[in-house]
């Protein structure tokens, strides 16, 4: 009995279909990183000010004095009274934390440690559970006209929640998949200022947007992006690697400088691509492979400019 338990347990984790035990497990792998600094009135407090920072919402308007920013001018009541008026805004009491999956079929493919769904999981896991030490509400979803998001929720609860979803978005290609820019778009109905958007990829994905949609998401929202890859797809072997392709064996002789580097052009110039436009429109990036410890990416959050008090 003894033997099958660990046969399961090795059959549970073999790094092609995720589970809920690895992915809670990874909870241990965020509290050991610091927690994002707050302002000095901690998450649920009230911070009036004339300036805009992560977590802050509009909460009434005042006359205009030397020195606020022009940018945050209240020009309508400006016009009504005659008289110049800045807005002031406020830190949300919960931020929220939503997390977008690619479900694109590439995904599910992986040559070392784990295919590049499960580590879109794991990478997925890690941002929930430091959602939930953040205090943040926890949501998710990926692109489908069908399945609506996981709703906004508090607490290991939450966190829970979008792990289970996790599991079933990535044990293996759903049947409808409407792609990275429809996930996007459900996304814009759920984010408000403030927001902290973590969103899971395939390269060729996120090439796909464009910038004006990425400059638009990094605008008023903290935005980081996770890169799924492979070591095959940017070190590939200098041999001839077999390949099956409905049903007939497929010979691609790697050692050939041509066949490389159209490889790389087709495998590894997506994500170089991706980094670069992504640093660019002011979101951070990282390439995540297969081999990575999955909380590799974490130094990525909290970098946005503290709140005013």
């Amino acid at each position: 009995m003894g033997d099958n338990a660990a046969a399961g347990d090795a059959l549970r984790h073999d790094g092609i279909q995720p589970t809920l035990e690895e992915l809670v497990a990874l909870r241990a792998s965020v509290s050991g990183h610091r927690r994002a600094r707050q302002g000095r009135h901690g998450a649920s407090g009230h911070a009036l000010s004339p300036l805009r920072g992560r977590g802050m919402e509009y909460a009434e308007s005042r006359d205009y004095v030397a020195g606020d920013d022009a940018r945050h001018i209240d020009w309508r009541l400006t016009a009504r009274t005659g008289r110049a008026h800045t807005k002031l805004f406020q830190a949300e009491r919960e931020r929220l934390t939503l997390i977008v999956a690619d479900t694109a079929p590439a995904l599910y493919f992986g040559t070392r440690t784990r295919f590049k769904s499960v580590q879109a999981a794991r990478a997925g896991a890690v941002a929930a559970w430091a959602a939930v030490r953040d205090g943040d509400r926890i949501a998710a979803l990926r692109g489908s006209v069908r399945e609506p998001p996981i709703a906004p929720a508090s607490g290991a609860r939450g966190g829970l929640r979008v792990l289970d979803a996790l599991v079933r978005w990535y044990a293996q290609p759903p049947g409808e998949d409407a792609g990275l820019g429809i996930a996007l778009d459900h996304a814009q109905r759920l984010l408000r200022p403030g927001a902290r958007l973590v969103i899971l990829a395939d390269p060729h994905s996120a090439v796909a947007i464009t910038d004006q949609r990425w400059s638009a998401l990094a605008q008023h929202q903290e935005v980081v992006v996770l890169l799924l890859t492979d070591p095959l797809e940017t070190q590939p072997p200098k041999q001839a690697l077999p390949f099956s392709r409905e049903g007939h064996r497929v010979e691609l002789d790697l050692a050939s400088p041509a066949q490389r580097q159209r490889w790389l052009r087709e495998f590894g110039a997506p994500i170089e691509a991706a980094l670069t436009r992504l640093s660019a429109r002011g979101i951070r990036a990282q390439a995540l492979s297969t081999e990575l410890p999955s909380e590799s990416w974490l130094p990525l959050l909290g970098r946005m400019r503290p709140l005013v008090a």
